[in-house]
């Protein structure tokens, strides 16, 4: 049986998205997007995913670091697995990167993304959500 979750993908990017709903799909998990944070979280209130893939620039530089911060403060939405994923590293934008602050993300993934890396992860937090569920909720 292939492995099953809901995944919401969050990235301005169409093309990313397109091909992250093919990559995710072809495994047999449910897959649903958004373009936008703002978008990414009323569809997270109205059906919580088993997993977030954040892109970390959108409408803003930092804009999926701050979704990160309202999804975890969020008691219906702190044990989701987030996956972020991004290009800033090897560009300009890279020093606007808060690599001295902690973010409460599950893992990394820089673009262009491997498909094999982006199943390989997302399976790997999905099965381990119920668990990440029962820490955060102890903190």
């Amino acid at each position: 049986m292939p492995p099953t979750g809901k995944v919401l993908a969050v990235d301005d990017d169409p093309d990313f998205l397109e091909y992250t709903r093919i990559v995710l799909e072809s495994q047999g998990y449910e897959v649903r997007t958004a373009a936008s944070t703002e978008v990414a979280l009323k569809m997270m209130h109205e059906d919580v995913p088993d997993i977030v893939l954040l892109d970390v620039m959108m409408s803003y530089v930092l804009d999926g670091v701050h979704i990160t911060r309202q999804i975890r403060d969020d008691p219906a939405l702190k044990h989701v697995p987030i996956i972020m994923i991004s290009a800033i590293v090897s560009r300009d934008e890279a020093g606007v990167f808060p690599t001295d602050e902690y973010l409460s993300i599950d893992a990394f993934m820089t673009k262009p993304v491997d498909p094999a890396d982006l199943l390989r992860q997302v399976a790997k937090l999905i099965p381990a959500s119920d668990k990440t569920a029962a820490k955060r909720k102890e903190q």
